[in-house]
């Protein structure tokens, strides 16, 4: 019988958990809004939808194998303690210990980018490859990186921590502590709140018409929709300089790194190629170092979608318990 193993994705909006078993098939997942109150309610919540997860998947709690965790932020992978994170108050958390209370398996952290990475180098968009960048754009931006089939993790575990690059001198400040940070600027929550300010310098936008008139409903797909609907020009604006800060990073990262693959995933990947990916390959294509375009990194879509952190997760208590 194939072993089974659950991976939990900890993001700034949701808590989602997934059982996947070897092969790194998605067998079943839960989901609920992170609603934060104490420590030790939040690790009850993780605890409860891995139970939800494995009942969903027609297992008993006492057949996972380990568990997974992809955390955003700065992680101990050796104690098992989530030791910082920017959009949730968590600091100096020893979660791993937290969760056998409840649930008495094998626990395993890591960077909720380096799962997503790990799951698009194994069953996804850069299977069969050497090297592989993931960038992932949700409520932050968070990068990846599988280099050799190793996750570069660093001397402090937090490699590739690519949001917090700054972009924009002296531009928006980060909860991170610095100004300009990508993060600020490629993450879903980042096209939030440069829809916002187009619409306030453009009151005769169709956006306002989209929004009922109301700032709080604009969403991080409102732009690309409004633009490709009506054509709206403030929306196509948007758009175009919302891509553009998306490149500057990724153009750094290629030219650092220089792999065979990077894969864009999170929920702003959704949008279709011809407003999101095309154009960024084209500024990629344009500025990248090099000039063999036969030896460049191939700049994709993710696979696996919004299931990359939990399979990435799961797989990485796979990993670890062979």
């Amino acid at each position: 019988m194939s072993k089974k193993y659950v991976g939990i994705d900890i993001g700034g909006t949701n808590l989602k958990a997934g059982v996947v078993d070897e092969t790194g098939t998605l067998l079943s997942a839960a989901k609920t809004p992170l609603q934060f109150t104490t420590p030790e309610a939040f690790v009850e919540t993780l605890a409860g939808l891995s139970r939800q997860a494995a009942e969903a998947a027609g297992i008993g709690a006492e057949e996972i194998c380990a568990v997974g965790m992809g955390v955003p932020g700065e992680v101990d992978t050796e104690h098992g303690t989530i030791l910082y994170t920017c959009n949730i108050p968590l600091a100096d958390l020893p979660v791993g210990a937290l969760f056998r209370r409840y649930l008495d398996v094998p626990v395993y952290l890591e960077n909720d980018a380096n799962c997503a990475a790990l799951a698009e180098y194994w069953a996804g968009a850069g299977k069969g490859c050497h090297s592989l960048i993931v960038v992932t754009l949700g409520t932050g931006v968070g990068a990846g990186i599988v280099l050799g089939g190793k996750l570069l993790r660093g001397i402090n575990g937090t490699a590739g921590e690519a949001g917090h690059m700054v972009v924009e001198p002296d531009g928006v400040p980060c909860r991170c502590g610095r100004r300009g940070c990508w993060e600020q600027y490629a993450s879903a929550n980042a096209l939030k709140r440069i829809t916002r300010e187009a619409m306030e310098r453009c009151p005769d936008s169709a956006l306002w018409v989209h929004c009922a008139g109301k700032l709080e409903q604009i969403s991080g797909r409102s732009a690309f929709q409004v633009a490709r609907e009506c054509g709206d020009e403030t929306a196509q604006a948007v758009c175009r300089s919302y891509v553009r800060y998306l490149a500057l990073g990724v153009v750094n990262l290629i030219n650092l790194f220089q792999p065979d693959v990077l894969c864009i995933g999170g929920g702003v990947s959704n949008e279709a190629d011809e407003a999101l990916l095309h154009p960024l390959q084209r500024i990629v294509q344009q500025e990248r170092f090099g000039h063999d375009p036969r030896r460049t990194a191939k700049v994709v879509k993710a696979e696996l979608g919004n299931d990359a952190g939990l399979i990435g997760a799961a797989l990485l208590g796979r990993m670890e318990t062979k």
